[in-house]
């Protein structure tokens, strides 16, 4: 029989077989909703889906999909892990006519390191943004 999760004073949840905790840092966009930036269970790191928001105006920043995609990444790396320490991503475009576009920046940002990805082309992204990316890192 699974045991149910509880919170600990810090607001993380425990469990049986998972403990998680809640990242929050001023380095990336603050959540615009409810939910974390990014949660860290059994050393790993899930993202929230990260947008081209800056993050000391929260707001949209100017430019095409490459500027978009530049600074999601940075936004990414904000997390507390690297983007070499990237296992997984999933992409959302708002135009899968800019996949060549933004898989060069892509390219680019990660280097060698190839995470498993996924690429799908989304009806609508909040705040009418080009490209939105969600991650999973290994913490080390």
């Amino acid at each position: 029989m699974r045991r149910g999760r509880r919170m600990d004073d810090l607001g993380n949840f425990t469990g049986a077989h998972v403990s998680t905790r809640i990242i929050h840092t001023d380095k990336a966009p603050a959540a615009i909703g409810p939910y974390s930036q990014a949660v860290v269970a059994n050393g790993f790191l899930f993202t929230a889906g990260q947008i081209a928001l800056d993050p000391s105006s929260g707001q949209v920043i100017d430019g095409d999909v490459v500027a978009q995609t530049e600074r999601v990444l940075a936004n990414l790396g904000a997390g507390g892990a690297t983007l070499e320490d990237v296992v997984k991503t999933t992409v959302f475009l708002s135009d899968m006519a800019d996949f060549p576009r933004m898989n060069e920046v892509y390219a680019r940002a990660f280097g060698a390191s190839r995470p498993a990805r996924s690429t799908i082309q989304a009806a609508g992204l909040p705040r009418g943004v080009l490209v939105e990316i969600e991650a999973v890192a290994v913490v080390r």
